[in-house]
Formats: C-alpha cells, structure tokens, sequence
C-alpha cells in the first residue's frame, strides 16, 4: 500500500491518477485526512495499513507569505518531512519527498547539479534544504527530488495564472531575469515513479528540459493560445516582492536519466500536454 500526504496539490493528484492507471494500491491524504505536522498522528495512521511506500507531496509553497510565517513554513518543510521519514524507517517503507530550486542562491550560470553547494535566499528555501538535511540525517536510504517550476491541471500555477489574465488584459508585464525550468507534475509523478522502483536512493534533480525565463514561459504559453495582446520584459525588482529570488536556477537531471534510462521530455512538450488536457477538462 502507497501512502500519499498533500494529495489534494498538484502532484499529489498526477500520482493518483499514474497509480489508478497501473492499478496500483494507494492511500491519498490531505490535512483535513492527516496532520503530517504531528508525528503521533502519522504513527497511529499508519498502523496496521501494511504501508509500503510514503510519498510527501505536502508543502508550504507560498515563497512570500513564508517571510512573514517562518515557524509554520519550517514545521512544513523542514520538520514534517524529517517525521515521515523517522515513520517510514519504523514500518519498513520506502520514502520520497519534494525540495526545490530555491536552495540555490543562482549566482551560477550553468545548470545546478546534485553535487553543488545550496545557499539558499529566502526562508522558504531555507527551510526546504534543511528538510532534505534532517530527512537523510533520520533515514540515509530516502530518495529527496528537487524540482522547479512546477505546474499541472490541479490547483493554481503560473500556466493558468498566465491565461487568465489574458482573459482580461491586453497588456501584460513579466520578469525576464528569473530563469529555470518548467515542469510538468504529470512528468514529475511518472518519472518519480520510475526512479523509486529503481531502489537507487539518494538526491536527485527532475525538472523538464530546458531552460526558460517566466517571460519565455509566458510567451510560449500566450503564442499556444493565440493571445493577441502585448507582452512586455520586467524585472523582479519591479515587482517589489517579499522574498528574495534568485536569477539562475536552472536543475540539471542527467543522474536521474542515468538512473531511470529515460530522457526527461521538454518544457515545452510538457506545456503542449498540459494546454492539450486543460482543453479536454473545458478550460
């Protein structure tokens, strides 16, 4: 049996939809199910439910409110994620979590591998790579996937931010000095998937491939869906935003490819499937 915490996100709702189709057994959690923050909770829950394997799509995401909340985003991202870790070790289970970018600092200019150090900018990252510290100091053999840009046909995203206002703006402005990769949480489950059977555990990067601007990302998707508006370059300054971000930040995945022995598909490619099911959904 699979567990899954913070099923109701977006990857959360792709890993649901991958293990329907593969008729695989899962148990799909959100807070109102279970309070991963409560490591008693989590112990109680899984009890006697023959968990195999836990994955933890749960996080505090919202990288600017987190300045103004540190300790409810490190009991999220730091300390929740060391627990169901310490959880699966007890049962027996495999164990997966999520980290991000946002651990580096982008004073780089080449993509980030596995091996390079974090300096992380913002409380959100902060709190993010210490979870992936406390999760391999509590459970060496836990697999932790840092990704970016993440978006899917579940929840708010940047894709779908992007097409409503171009519903009602014929005028749009976007930061064309915050660069990384977009990715699609449909390819983010799926080759998630594959690397966990693989048993190879470990720090790994997934993220499509490609690199893109918030600019690029916003053009590729307006050009999709014929918008005729203007757009126009910003800068992150413009935006006077809360947390700090970094410039580069692109994830290289060659490790997990190696892993996997498969080639992550473009952004673009991933944006092109993900307009493609926001038609069928009548969005």
């Amino acid at each position: 049996m699979i567990l899954i915490t913070g099923a109701n996100g977006q990857l959360g709702y792709d890993f649901q939809r991958l293990f329907s189709k593969l008729n695989e057994e899962y148990i799909a959690t959100d807070v109102n199910d279970l309070d991963i923050t409560d490591i008693e909770k989590v112990r109680k829950f899984v009890k006697d439910k023959n968990i195999s394997l836990i994955i933890n799509c749960a996080a505090y995401n919202n990288v600017d409110k987190a300045e103004d909340e540190p300790e409810l985003c490190k009991k999220l991202n730091t300390y929740a994620p060391r627990d169901l870790a310490i959880v699966a070790n007890e049962i027996g289970a495999d164990y997966i979590t999520y980290s991000t970018d946002f651990v580096f600092d982008g004073k780089k200019k080449t993509p980030y591998t596995e091996e390079d150090i974090p300096n992380p900018l913002s409380v959100y990252g902060k709190t993010k790579f210490e979870g992936e510290k406390e999760v391999f100091r509590v459970k060496t053999d836990s697999f932790v996937v840092r990704t970016s840009w993440v978006f899917g046909v579940a929840n708010n995203n940047f894709n779908k931010q992007v097409i409503n206002w171009s519903k009602s703006k014929d005028e749009l402005s976007i930061v064309d000095d915050q660069i990384s990769s977009p990715t699609y949480s449909k390819d983010l489950a799926y080759y998630s998937w594959k690397l966990i059977k693989t048993k190879k555990y470990g720090l790994y990067h997934l993220s499509n491939d490609g690199e893109a601007s918030k600019y690029d990302q916003a053009k590729y998707v307006l050009d999709k869906i014929n918008w005729q508006g203007k757009l126009n370059r910003a800068k992150t300054k413009d935006f006077n935003l809360k947390a700090e971000r970094a410039e580069y930040t692109k994830l290289d995945s060659p490790k997990l490819e190696k892993a996997i022995n498969k080639k992550i598909p473009t952004w673009q490619n991933g944006i092109d499937r993900f307009l493609e099911e926001e038609r069928k959904n009548g969005r």
